[in-house]
């Protein structure tokens, strides 16, 4: 592992399928990361987190998905497990989401044109307690 890298269990929260698995594979690419879930929305999110045993230390959730938005989600991830951390990875650039997304608790923003590049640097930078936020 390098010293830029963590021990660190991700769920992943993204409706589409292959962004899911591109996903998967940029975060599987880093020694001690691992995804342990993937939901294709907010309410399945929500159900694995209230069953899970262990839980997950980041969680990495999109905006736009159905039955229960990412920015619905939010605020409850973080009100009933404050420990976990929350990454919004989204294809939304507007300064809208982005300021309800981190009023709401994310510690960071990553938009997913960025993501292919900076998603390591988003991770480490909020496992190390930091915020990462993408050039809107």
């Amino acid at each position: 592992m390098t010293k830029d890298s963590c021990s660190c269990l991700i769920l992943l929260a993204e409706d589409h399928a292959m962004v899911r698995l591109w996903v998967r594979k940029l975060i599987e690419s880093n020694p001690g990361w691992q995804v342990v879930k993937e939901v294709s929305d907010g309410l399945e999110l929500l159900q694995y987190l209230a069953e899970c045993e262990c839980a997950p230390h980041l969680v990495i959730l999109d905006i736009s998905m159905p039955r229960m938005s990412g920015l619905e989600a939010l605020p409850q991830i973080k009100a009933m497990y404050p420990h976990i951390k929350v990454l919004v990875l989204t294809m939304h650039k507007s300064q809208e989401y982005f300021e309800r997304a981190m009023s709401a608790g994310a510690n960071g923003y990553l938009l997913k044109q960025h993501a292919d590049t900076a998603l390591p640097m988003a991770i480490t930078t909020i496992m190390k307690g930091g915020t990462y936020i993408s050039p809107l």
